[in-house]
């Protein structure tokens, strides 16, 4: 599939492996491939994406508001701590024998960063959206893959995370009906 990707679409999948790596997560993410689009986007399509709110820093910003939450909410640390367990309490001690954010995956122990020379796996929804991409190339009768299609697969998937980034700017049937005009008039 990849050979089908035009070069910036290429550069997209770029800045999306180095968006995970910047933020040290384990695998590519969809919500790294919509980051990925807005850094690779050339001139029209950036100034599409800024026109509806979807810039680099703000898609950053919004996603690490949406990650920092700990993967267990309120309610589990309250259910634990009915049992016993102090979450706190097991961060410290764990942080105190691995290294500082060892549940965050930042840690400093030599496998956690053993993914920042090669390469990267994409999660599910990265891998349907490519998936995807390709299908809104085809039924454009398009045959190459641009920074486009990988959006337009991006808001067809499904991926809560992602929509979540991009629906607090814009909705995604505003902005597929956008991308799609945008792709008409550059044909």
């Amino acid at each position: 599939m990849f050979e089908r990707f035009a070069d910036s679409a290429r550069s997209v999948v770029v800045a999306a492996q180095q968006e995970a790596i910047r933020v040290h997560d384990p695998r590519i993410e969809a919500s790294h491939l919509l980051i990925g689009v807005a850094v690779a986007a050339e001139e029209p399509l950036r100034v599409l994406l800024a026109e509806e709110g979807l810039t680099v820093d703000g898609l950053r910003s919004d996603r690490a508001a949406r990650t920092a939450d700990s993967p267990l909410g309120d309610e589990d640390a309250a259910a634990l701590e009915a049992i016993g367990i102090d979450l706190d309490e097991v961060r410290s001690r764990l942080e105190a024998a691995f290294g500082k954010g060892v549940l965050d995956g930042k840690g400093t122990d030599r496998r956690a960063g053993a993914n920042r020379l090669g390469h990267i796996p994409f999660d599910r929804a990265a891998k349907k959206s490519l998936e995807l991409a390709l299908r809104e190339a085809i039924a454009r009768r398009e045959r190459v893959i641009r920074p486009e299609h990988i959006l337009l697969g991006l808001l067809r998937s499904d991926d809560p995370a992602t929509v979540a980034l991009v629906e607090a700017h814009v909705p995604r049937a505003q902005l597929r009906q956008r991308l799609n005009g945008h792709l008409d008039a550059a044909a």
